[in-house]
């Protein structure tokens, strides 16, 4: 099938965190790579990207579906749900009807829509154990929304993938360029399509050993900044992802640098 209008909501994950574009401020992701494959298949393609770094299902909902549903997707991805797992005030039950709420609203919009689980995140981290439960329980309302609304479900939570710190950036959370390609490869084989086997293929070598100096330091760089700025955001009433706007707001043709060639090159792999 052919796709004339790819559209993209959520959050970091969806805009393409870790995965900076040479020489230039802004982020690429698997979404990018995935409209770069659709964009082989249909010279009238256009992508957009909705996403905003920080924002929760129960954001994305209000703030991104309207502006979704005035592109008049036929395709659309939602990749959302780790802010609310690392929220405060976490409960299962509310996070699934967030959950239920965003697929049934997405497949409103969209005749096929693609949809992601979590990874096992938990294993990587100092303390990680204790998001373990509600990634299980978001992983579970993601899967059985999917099925009641005929969403296709990319499900991350089986990869071995998880366990090998290169697929991840420096704060342990958002994907790498190798995870981004693995990603990427994941949502066009729910497509139907094919894509570089070599985004699949087991990285060279061994990942480097964790250690507890190693810890410590993803604790001062990546956890305690981001710790006080949730919590300064708090006190003055700022929201996760106040502030940014979304990647690429309209449908817009596959230029560069996002051509399938330089997402395929040997030195972006």
């Amino acid at each position: 099938m052919s796709y004339h209008r790819f559209v993209v909501l959520g959050d970091s994950c969806a805009e393409g965190l870790d995965d900076p574009y040479p020489g230039r401020h802004q982020y690429r992701g698997w979404a990018d790579f995935v409209a770069a494959r659709l964009a082989e298949e249909n010279p009238r393609f256009r992508y957009a990207n909705l996403a905003v770094r920080g924002r929760r299902l129960d954001q994305i909902v209000p703030e991104q579906v309207p502006a979704a549903t005035k592109l008049e997707p036929d395709l659309v991805a939602l990749f959302g749900g780790g802010n609310d797992v690392m929220s405060r005030g976490w409960d299962a039950r509310t996070v699934a009807r967030r959950v239920d709420a965003a697929i049934r609203a997405c497949t409103e919009i969209a005749p096929t829509v693609v949809t992601f689980t979590l990874s096992d995140v938990s294993a990587r981290m100092p303390l990680g154990a204790r998001m373990r439960p509600r990634i299980v329980a978001l992983n579970e309302a993601i899967r059985e929304a999917a099925v009641s609304y005929g969403a296709r479900l990319v499900d991350l939570w089986p990869d071995q993938a998880a366990t090998d710190s290169r697929y991840f950036g420096a704060d342990r959370l958002h994907l790498s360029t190798h995870g981004h390609h693995r990603l990427a490869a994941y949502v066009l084989d729910r497509l139907g399509l094919d894509h570089d086997p070599a985004w699949l293929a087991p990285l060279p070598g061994t990942p480097a050993a964790g250690s507890r100096r190693a810890d410590l330091r993803w604790l001062a760089r990546e956890v305690l900044p981001v710790a006080v700025t949730r919590t300064r955001n708090r006190l003055i009433g700022r929201q996760p992802g106040d502030g940014f706007f979304a990647k690429r707001p309209d449908l817009l043709p596959i230029t560069l640098p996002i051509t399938l060639d330089e997402a395929w090159a040997p030195g972006n792999a």
